[in-house]
């Protein structure tokens, strides 16, 4: 595992990532990205094509609450079956932390998801029950979807490149995790459940937990006798 040395740069990351998605928030809370929100959302109305709406609901299951739940949580018990324990609680930590801020922020920032008559849905998720008055009502900062996907594929890329044998899921477990955030966040938008800044504010928000789990993964332990 590195130093503690070798970590500062994270640590730094970490603040200045947390500062920039307060500063998103703060420009979101006052509207000043309404404007192009709307305009990203426009140009996107042209491009939508009907028989593309189930693929898209499909690849919005790979950022819902129930894969990425089923994926973090076989991470956890592969690294507590492997002994690191405090990792798996860590990851555990990580995880519930990020969907209480995600869930935080929806409940108090008034910022409306776009209106149903633009929307093309979206996949199934029992967050359906949140978004409908339960809890955050219709409030969609930040985008839950990619909240999850960062830290979650981003965890599966740090652990298989830490812990799998060189080959090919080594090589390919960091593009594979990009390639699938790309992709869910053109979803978001695509499908129109969220806005620009929706998805913006869910990698960053994401990427702050993502940052931080891998410090804790990698911080310097003592050897016990």
């Amino acid at each position: 595992m590195p130093a503690l040395k070798q970590l500062i740069p994270r640590l730094i990351a970490i603040a200045v990532l947390a500062v920039v998605y307060l500063g998103l928030t703060l420009a979101v809370a006052l509207g000043w990205l309404d404007g192009p929100d709307h305009t990203v959302a426009r140009q996107l109305d042209t491009a939508w094509q009907p028989a593309l709406q189930a693929p898209f609901h499909a690849i919005a299951e790979l950022g819902g609450i129930e894969l990425t739940t089923l994926l973090a949580a076989a991470l956890i018990v592969v690294l507590y079956r492997r002994g690191f324990r405090s990792e798996a609680w860590g990851v555990a930590v990580a995880f519930v932390s990020a969907q209480v801020f995600e869930v935080f922020y929806k409940a108090q920032l008034f910022h409306p998801a776009p209106p149903a008559s633009r929307s093309h849905g979206d996949g199934p998720s029992v967050t359906d029950l949140l978004n409908h008055g339960l809890v955050t009502g219709h409030n969609s900062f930040p985008s839950g979807h990619m909240v999850r996907a960062v830290l979650v594929y981003g965890l599966l890329a740090f652990a298989i490149r830490r812990l799998a044998p060189p080959g090919l899921a080594r090589a390919l477990a960091l593009p594979i995790a990009v390639v699938i955030i790309v992709l869910l966040a053109f979803d978001r938008l695509y499908l129109e459940v969220h806005w620009e800044s929706d998805v913006l504010g869910g990698v960053l928000l994401g990427a702050v937990a993502l940052v931080a789990a891998t410090v804790w993964l990698d911080r310097p332990v003592h050897a016990q006798n």
